[in-house]
């Protein structure tokens, strides 16, 4: 919602105005000036927060040089424009009071690829993991690799001149960058490359800010190049932001790509960019170094280098205890094994690369012959090695290296590692000495703190743990970082070496010194009014204007201080989110985060919805609400006693008043509830547990929609409607129906029950109920083989079939397979934020699951979601009060009886089946999909597992009327070319229930459940 101009400042005024005049010439992409948009963009991956004014998301290259030339107008010179990309800098870079222009949302499109001359032609929303997929088959990659590849921009990389892993090899972003169009701020678009001094001249005679960019710049090669020289140390990173040291290549011709890359926004828009690609190598393999010392893992890179390594990276014993925590660690254990006695400090992970494996395993070898000399050995410091070999063991390694950054959130308590002296570079020969003195000043204030980074490069990421919350803290922002600075410089080394300056540029006037009114002609040439992107890197010298100060630009922790301790504890789910921005994968493979693939918009993402959760308590909080108090009024007050406050609420909404609930309870009603951000976010942000605590409390204040009602019933009505199967699947079979139950209830194409009934089959069948009675009876042999299947209602009344086919498959395979009786286990009230109705119908399920599990007998479940609330939602509604038995899923059980499904001797048949497995599963049970993989082999059927995102329905959120454009957007990204494949026809299986509802809703095609196939082959030998 856009304020009335009468209820906003002079400045917020302005710039409407201005947004306003942007749309009628012409502009074609999106504007978002409401408050939602604004909050969810004032942060990045830093400790800052920056309140916008507006979001701007331009469609073309047009649509910028609109703006610029808008922004060119007199009457609009003191606008503020902030170009963003990912949103993944971790010092406030895209951060600004004025508006932000979003560059990823519509411009990410590969323009071009010529793999014969190794180069592409890219918008620069592209994000890199993006560009590297679609090279992949010509055998190309785009260098150097950086942690956040799967949602780092092209953009945001020139930007800031990114570089990473492998930089000794590979350098900055700057070196593979070949030709750029930029739109300077008089709307002139700027073609930069190469060029010899006789293009520059003809340049130079122009009248244009680029004609007169080129003099200034030009003129600094000439007269400060000995000042230049003299003044930055020779580094492999360099110096990032208008690298003045560069100005000419190597072959002696103009560049002024090297003054754009690292520019970071502040001399115009880098809209397009043409990059060198690079081949990938054919083999690699990495030496995992294990120290008993991180001292030691660090001086021991010098002699690592001699070994002429790919590149070097190091982890310490923060990082690698955090890694262990995460779901990630399942799949490198085996690369570090915790031998008995052995106190790992410090790890080295040593890549080696090549055109063959011979020529990679040889050049190891000249490596691990050293290793092998001191491993074991008295007073050594190594602790030992494994080597991965090929590129699939070690990317699965440096997986768990790039989460690293994510993982440092993670840590327990409220003082949690923060970015601000987070990429410091100095010589490598240099590295284990400064670390030592790192380490000592961190030590002075007490802090603790996590590193990891590259030591080949001399580049280690320093993250130190504060609680910014805390008021008393808040200095040591200054403290710290003005004695890191003074220790980089003492090794000559920079401050910036990696992630760019941002907020830290207050820190160029010590390190460029008498260079920096160079600096500040370069930022005047091109920004003369400082429009773009003001306060870092430079100012105008003309003008007079400061760099932002580390400690005068607003944090986060001082909004989050101002939300009482009561009210973050009832959504700590949400509180801790630190903007590393994992949830914003582009891999339309990957089931993070549905949503936010499905709309591209920021507000519907996890960080979104964290960052607007944490935004909606601190307005509770001003307003003196105690959010915990509210939610137990809203459990205890009955429906009829709020009707009347909810109705009158309602009835303003529908008037036009004003709410930021509204806006937050937009972004929240478009989750999935898949729980795909528990699993994979680092912070492990769980946007539905914190949902449904909104919605317990926005819809104790406004009216709910008649579909929650229905929705939250279903598991109550499903056993009666049971009964009259042939009615009820006529009346979903009418378009007629459809089309009310869409426009009245909100819901449509509705599923249809089973022409099963399963109380009848069960008597039929001889399936047996688990009672006390029955599980008495049992003999101990016959209970050694027995286990209950816990009934849930999707798959119970609307694929009853598969619940009758388990029970058999279970009963041939020689198990005592017993059915729990049905009840209701709460998930869809849940996710509604019925919390009142979740508890009750929870605490009558644990009663008899409780009572079942008294027995022993192990607990099995079917659908995935419904299966993992026991062990997440269950397990926070009740914590320590109440024990939630194990309910496992139906594989990670099988794969437990491995010893009876051998002796069943079963015959092996040469057929394979692709799973594709449901969301949560993939990501809050990762290892229950190999178990898949396992039960298939062990019955002598082969399960290859297809990488697909989010089917998009996700329980009932497809059906619902509002969702449904989305709901199949999401499907169409990944499923939709798997079930149509004709190669994959008749052998595809999935595990959720939603997810073969959605492909029978939009393909009108039938996925088997994997135990179906398994029966089948079973039932056929």
């Amino acid at each position: 919602m856009i304020p009335k101009l009468s209820e906003v400042s002079p400045v917020q005024a302005k710039y409407l105005a201005f947004i306003e005049r942007l749309k009628a010439s012409g502009f074609s992409g999106d504007t978002n000036p409401d408050y939602a948009n604004r909050v969810v963009l004032a942060t990045d991956n830093s400790i800052y927060q920056v309140l916008p004014q507006g979001v701007i998301y331009p469609k073309n290259t047009a649509d910028i040089q609109l703006l610029t030339r808008l922004a060119n107008d007199k009457e609009f010179h003191d606008i503020v424009l902030s170009p963003r990309g990912g949103g993944t800098g971790t010092n406030g870079q895209s951060l600004t009071d004025g508006l932000v222009v979003d560059l990823s949302k519509h411009m990410n499109q590969i323009l071009e690829i010529n793999a014969e001359e190794g180069w592409a032609r890219v918008q620069t929303g592209v994000v890199k993991d993006q560009l590297n997929k679609a090279i992949a088959p010509y055998g190309l990659f785009f260098a150097p690799e950086l942690s956040t590849s799967n949602r780092a921009t092209i953009g945001g990389m020139i930007n800031t001149d990114a570089s990473g892993q492998g930089s000794v090899m590979y350098g900055k972003t700057r070196d593979h960058v070949l030709e750029l169009k930029t739109v300077l701020l008089d709307g002139t678009l700027l073609d930069s490359h190469s060029i010899s001094d006789d293009e520059l001249h003809v340049i130079c005679q122009g009248s244009d800010y680029a004609a007169h960019a080129h003099r200034v710049v030009n003129n600094i090669a000439e007269t400060k190049q000995e000042q230049i020289k003299a003044t930055f140390p020779e580094l492999n990173r360099c110096l990032t932001g208008y690298d003045l040291a560069h100005i000419r290549d190597e072959d002696g011709r103009f560049n002024m790509n090297n003054i754009l890359c690292g520019s970071e926004g502040t001399l115009g828009f880098i809209v397009e960019a043409k990059v060198n690609l690079l081949r990938i190598p054919k083999y690699a393999a990495l030496v995992n170094i294990r120290y008993n010392s991180f001292e030691a893992s660090l001086r021991h890179a010098r002699e690592l280098l001699a070994a002429s390594p790919t590149s070097i990276e190091t982890v310490d014993s923060k990082v690698l205890g955090l890694a262990k925590g995460d779901i990630i660690w399942g799949s490198v254990a085996e690369f570090f094994p915790e031998n008995a006695g052995e106190d790992i400090q410090g790890i080295n992970l040593v890549e080696y690369t090549g055109d063959s494996e011979q020529e990679v395993l040889g050049k190891i070898k000249v490596l691990t012959d050293r290793l092998d000399q001191v491993v074991g050995k008295p007073g050594e410091s190594t602790l030992g090695y494994t080597i991965a070999n090929g590129h699939a063991d070690v990317n699965k390694i440096w997986g768990m290296r790039k989460k690293s950054v994510g993982l440092l959130g993670n840590a327990q308590g409220e003082r949690r590692p923060v970015a601000f002296v987070e990429d410091t570079a100095v010589p490598p020969e240099n590295l284990a000495d400064y670390i030592m003195e790192f380490r000592a000043v961190l030590d002075s204030y007490g802090v603790a703190y996590g590193m990891f980074g590259h030591v080949d490069a001399g580049v280690l990421h320093v993250r130190p743990a504060l609680d910014l919350k805390e008021e008393e803290q808040e200095p040591l922002i200054r403290e710290i970082t003005d004695k890191v600075a003074a220790l980089t410089q003492k090794y000559n080394g920079l401050l910036w070496g990696e992630h760019g300056k941002g907020v830290r540029s207050e820190y160029a006037l010590e390190f460029f010194g008498d260079l920096y009114p160079a600096i500040q002609q370069v930022k005047g040439a091109f920004d003369p009014r400082n429009q773009l992107n003001p306060g870092k890197i430079a100012t105008p010298f003309e003008l007079g204007a400061e760099l932002l100060k580390i400690d005068e630009v607003p944090m986060r922790g001082q909004f989050d201080r101002q939300i009482p301790l009561s009210n973050r504890d009832q959504f700590k789910e949400g509180m801790y989110c630190n903007g590393n921005g994992a949830c914003y994968n582009f891999d339309p493979h990957d089931a993070m985060c549905p949503s936010w693939k499905g709309t591209r918009e920021r507000i519907h993402s996890p960080k979104g919805r964290a960052s607007l959760m944490r935004e909606w308590l601190r307005g509770m909080s001003n307003q003196g609400v105690d959010v915990k108090k509210q939610s137990h009024i809203a459990q205890h007050t009955g429906f009829v006693a709020s009707f009347f406050p909810r109705l009158k609420n309602t009835l303003a909404k529908k008037r036009g008043e004003y709410d930021f609930s509204h806006e937050v309870h937009e972004s929240m009603m478009g989750c999935l509830a898949c729980k795909s951000c528990v699993g994979q976010c680092p912070i492990k942000v769980d946007v539905p547990e914190f949902r449904a605590k909104f919605l317990e409390l926005y819809y104790s204040r406004y009216l709910r929609p008649a579909k929650d009602y229905f929705i939250g019933a279903l598991e109550y009505m499903m056993p009666t409607m049971a009964h009259f199967p042939q009615p009820y699947n006529w009346l979903m079979g009418q378009g007629w129906f459809n089309t009310l139950s869409a426009k009245y209830l909100g819901v449509s194409d509705s599923p249809k029950l089973s022409k099963y009934n399963l109380k009848k089959e069960m008597a039929r069948r001889g399936i047996r109920l688990a009672t006390p009675m029955a599980i008495e009876a049992l003999s101990p042999k016959d209970r050694k083989r027995a286990v209950i299947v816990v009934q849930d209602a999707f798959t119970s009344y609307f694929e009853t079939e598969l619940v009758l086919d388990i029970m058999e498959l279970l009963t041939r395979l020689g198990f005592q397979a017993y059915l729990a009786p049905y009840m209701p286990n709460g998930k869809p009230l849940h996710v509604h934020g019925f919390m009142r109705a979740f508890y009750k119908a929870a605490r009558k399920n644990l009663d008899m699951l409780q009572n079942l599990s008294f027995y022993g007998l192990p607990l099995v479940g079917i659908d995935p979601s419904m299966t993992l609330t026991y062990r997440s939602e269950y397990a926070k509604a009740f914590g320590n009060t109440r024990p939630v038995p194990k309910v496992q899923l139906l594989q990670e059980w099988l794969a437990e009886q491995t010893h009876h499904l051998e002796k069943r001797g079963i015959t092996p048949a040469d057929r394979t089946f692709h799973m594709m497995a449901h969301c949560t599963e993939k990501t809050n049970a990762a290892p229950s999909i190999g178990d898949w993989q396992q039960v298939f082999k062990l019955l002598g059927l082969s399960l290859k597992v297809e990488n697909v995102g989010c089917c998009g329905m996700a329980g009932t959120y497809g059906h619902e009327t509002a969702n449904k454009e989305t709901s199949q957007k999401i499907y169409e990204l990944s499923w939709k070319d798997k079930v149509n494949d004709p190669a994959l026809q008749d052998k595809l299986v999935a595990t959720g229930y939603s997810c073969r509802c959605q492909v029978k809703r939009f393909d009108d095609a039938i996925i088997k459940h994997p135990a179906q196939v398994l029966l089948e082959h079973v039932k056929a030998i």
